[in-house]
């Protein structure tokens, strides 16, 4: 199946209106949450990346959390502080982050951003907070901070006590290098068979989970528990091409994991990541399922993941070319309901 056939599937998807309140002057948006086992639980998704489209990717997310099940989500974004514009290349300015003081979770899909001290510090407040946290692609290295900022050590390069910075010591890894070739060769997600019962897999099975985005070399940071292996495909822009031949997939590099961060006052937070997440891999079903019930899981409700939780797409959803660029004079208000 060609990609650009599943795209047109996309748009068309989900057509459903979607509540949601977003003031032209507010640099986010809202979603709020209907009925389900989602009802009064805050969901913070923060984006920022121009390679990923990371700001197309959790809107839709965003979306199916509130419409779906419930949840009230907040999806915060690179802002360009001339015009208020959403510009994912402008990494050094996410408004709205006091939101995470009322957040049960927060999502990260944001990639070396340089955020000042006031903007990481309830980021920080968060992370030390004990709450859960998932981590989407780039988020493996979501902060390039300058030296002189007092969480430095949060960038990549980390710090004495705090080696490979929040993706390593929160997520479980940072980042290490395309195991894939960039822009070449797709990911086919492969369960791992001790975790198929795991309930983040629950309804997904073999291939289900699919992208355009290559697989991330990987290994993370002990104990952590693998669920899904990447198999390199020969080409991402069909569903059933064939794995490459060799080393590349023996073995293959974990592509979702979960882990527990122990903070600096001895809490234990439950953190889930993964390494896929184009926004061109959110229009695929098993990726967006994986996502879902990971948001479950993160805050104590996989009692509750149905057997094929709903992940129908909500609205039009036209994903950006994978290293495309950002769109221009788009406004955090031409998502606040689905066209």
């Amino acid at each position: 199946m060609q990609a650009k056939h599943w795209w047109a599937c996309a748009i068309l998807a989900g057509l459903g209106m979607l509540t949601a309140s977003a003031r032209a002057e507010d640099p986010w948006v809202v979603y709020q949450g209907g009925d389900g086992p989602g009802q009064g639980k805050h969901v913070v998704l923060v984006s920022g990346d121009e390679e990923y489209r990371s700001e197309e990717g959790l809107t839709q997310l965003g979306r199916i959390l509130a419409k779906h099940h419930g949840f009230k989500c907040t999806v915060l974004f690179g802002i360009d502080a001339k015009d208020r514009t959403i510009n994912p290349v402008n990494i050094a300015n996410i408004p709205g982050l006091e939101a995470l003081k009322t957040a049960d979770l927060m999502i990260v899909f944001a990639r070396f951003c340089k955020l000042p001290d006031d903007q990481m510090q309830p980021i920080v407040d968060y992370i030390e907070s004990g709450k859960p946290i998932i981590g989407i692609r780039g988020a493996t290295h979501a902060f390039a901070l300058p030296p002189e900022s007092k969480f430095a050590k949060y960038s990549m390069g980390g710090g004495a006590d705090y080696r490979g910075g929040f993706g390593r010591q929160v997520l479980g890894e940072r980042w290490q290098g395309h195991h894939g070739t960039h822009g070449k060769e797709g990911t086919r997600g492969i369960l791992v068979k001790e975790a198929a019962d795991h309930p983040i897999l629950r309804g997904i099975k073999d291939g289900d989970i699919w992208g355009v985005s290559d697989v991330y070399a990987a290994k993370p940071l002990a104990p952590f528990v693998p669920l899904v292996l990447g198999q390199v495909l020969v080409d991402n822009t069909n569903v059933d091409a064939p794995p490459v031949e060799g080393k590349k997939n023996d073995p293959m590099m974990p592509i979702a994991w979960t882990r527990t961060y122990r903070t600096a006052s001895g809490k234990d937070a439950r953190v889930f990541t993964t390494t896929m997440g184009s926004s061109q891999d959110f229009a695929v079903e098993g990726t967006r399922r994986m996502l879902v019930n990971g948001c479950y899981w993160c805050v104590g409700l996989e009692d509750k993941i149905a057997a094929r939780s709903k992940v129908d797409l909500v609205g039009e959803y036209q994903p950006t070319a994978m290293g495309k660029g950002s769109a221009k004079g788009a406004k955090p208000a031409d998502h606040a309901m689905s066209k």
